[in-house]
């Protein structure tokens, strides 16, 4: 339904961007099952990519109009009954007026900043200080009781193309063999390891790391997830390229996706959430959170918010998620929080060491630098880590939705507008599958339904798009089924249990 009038991001040459040096280390295989980008621009792609970049932006458009034009006719199909029954209809209007806005976002707008130069650059462009041509990165992993995949985790790190890396790992004290493998690690690649002798939890653990990292660059991942060995360098050069960026994320998919259906509707959900959600929002530099699986940060951006980050509270108590989201927060809204958090923590190196200025920075998303990530196999786990998101979506809107506003009209629908929708999915699942049958009201059950199926097909031929011969887009009506149906009504529960938090990555 969608179509991707550009070649992706990842069918651009494979060497080092200009300014990084090719460097001479063995990289090896992707891990079993891992699909290699290695797809070419079809006709098209190639005939636009040599189009003038206004005249490519504007084919863009109509291009993405006309493939959407389906359902923006159903919207004014039903636009004229909407007063009558404004229960009835009003809830999926709203819900296919925000997909179709997010979609043609996406798909119009949004460029790899590691392929192009973005058209949309800050006026006061000067005032971000450009980074060095080969900037030194410091590469950062958390992990605890992760034996089997720790060594998998590792070593994709330490293949990175990229030249100028320190790697730190952090140890948790972990309980299983997790530590004998680092041991071993630690002897065969050019890493550093931190045995903690008492656990601390995951952002208090790397703060740990940033202590001894020199790097201009500060990078995350998670010990769950496999990278692409180009996937580091294509971030950096996104931060060279564009120094009004603070922070960057990559593109996450399933490792484990052959597993079952239930693992394959998590790997088209992924790929919507960044390809189409973190597209959108980096259109207009606003990401709202850059997730785990490969976040990239500028030194200057998030140094002096450390503490602050690791310390942080909630309804009284340490809150030990958010991890993600309240780090790219302190990004986003330094310029009306920042002065604030460093007061707090006035007294930690941290902030003594040296005064970053707050700075507006702009947060993108690179589609091209990839990483793998292993989803829950089991519905327990699953859940679990899905209560673990809401707790963090929780406290993230008591921060960051107190100032996304003030980033512009565009940053503020596309954030509100999905609050809005989490904070509604119990309440419009309580209505329409447990009030509407009891109440006589069964057709109103059967019309959400649908129009949540209909949801899911219109993720899923975006899926098919951008990934041609790939048959897992039939899936995504499955995941969009579960998160009305099952997950909508873990908020209230989230809310209720939020002081309770153990950091975990097991995704069995």
């Amino acid at each position: 339904m969608i179509l991707h009038p550009l070649p992706a991001p990842e069918e651009t040459p494979a060497g080092p961007p200009p300014g990084l040096p090719a460097t001479d280390r063995v990289l090896p295989p992707l891990p079993p099952g891992v699909r290699a980008p290695v797809r070419r621009p079809g006709p098209l792609g190639r005939a636009m990519d040599r189009m003038d970049p206004a005249v490519r932006h504007g084919f863009r458009r109509v291009l993405t109009l006309l493939c959407i034009l389906p359902l923006l006719l159903i919207l004014a199909r039903e636009a004229p009954r909407l007063p009558q029954s404004p229960l009835i209809l009003g809830y999926g209007f709203v819900v296919l007026t925000g997909t179709i806005a997010m979609l043609y976002i996406a798909y119009s707008k949004y460029d790899d900043p590691a392929v192009r130069e973005l058209r949309r650059r800050p006026r006061d462009l000067d005032t971000f200080p450009p980074l060095p041509a080969v900037p030194r990165v410091s590469f950062l992993l958390a992990v605890k009781d992760e034996e089997d995949c720790i060594e998998d985790c590792v070593r994709s790190m330490a293949a990175s193309d990229y030249p100028d890396l320190q790697i730190v790992v952090v140890d948790d004290l972990s309980e299983d063999g997790t530590r004998d493998v680092l041991r071993r690690l630690e002897h065969e690649l050019d890493i550093t390891v931190l045995y903690l002798d008492k656990n601390l939890g995951k952002k208090h653990a790397l703060v740990r790391a940033c202590e001894i990292a020199d790097g201009d660059v500060i990078a995350f991942t998670d010990s769950d997830c496999i990278l692409a060995p180009d996937a580091l360098r294509r971030c950096i050069d996104a931060l060279v390229r564009h120094p009004e960026l603070g922070a960057v994320s990559g593109h996450c998919r399933a490792l484990n996706a052959p597993v079952s259906v239930f693992t394959r509707a998590q790997d088209v959900w992924y790929e919507g959430q960044f390809r189409v959600a973190k597209a959108a929002e980096a259109v207009f530099g606003s990401v709202a959170c850059v997730s785990g699986p490969l976040a990239v940060f500028r030194r200057d951006a998030i140094y002096n918010y450390l503490p602050a980050w690791a310390g942080d509270r909630f309804l009284g108590a340490p809150f030990r998620f958010a991890t993600d989201r309240q780090l790219t927060g302190y990004v986003l809204g330094q310029k009306w929080k920042g002065q604030g958090l460093k007061r707090q923590y006035a007294d930690s190196p941290f902030v003594t060491a040296e005064d970053f200025p707050e700075r507006t920075w702009r947060i993108g998303y690179v589609q091209s630098a990839r990483v793998w990530t292993n989803v829950p196999a089991r519905f327990r786990p699953f859940m679990k880590q899905q209560i673990r998101w809401k707790k963090s979506f929780i406290r993230n809107m008591c921060f960051t939705g107190t100032f996304m506003w003030r980033r512009g009209l565009g940053p503020a629908a596309l954030y509100y507008g999905h609050a809005l929708w989490v904070v509604s999915a119990p309440f419009m699942a309580f209505r329409h599958l447990l009030w509407a049958p009891l109440h006589g009201a069964a057709f109103l059950t059967l019309l959400y339904l649908c129009g949540v199926v209909l949801k899911g097909l219109v993720w899923g031929l975006a899926f098919k798009v951008d990934n041609p011969g790939d048959t897992r887009w039939r899936y995504r009506p499955v995941m969009s089924l579960l998160s009305s149906v099952v997950l909508a009504w873990l908020l209230p529960y989230s809310l209720a249990t939020i002081r309770r938090g153990v950091w975990s990555r097991s995704a069995t």
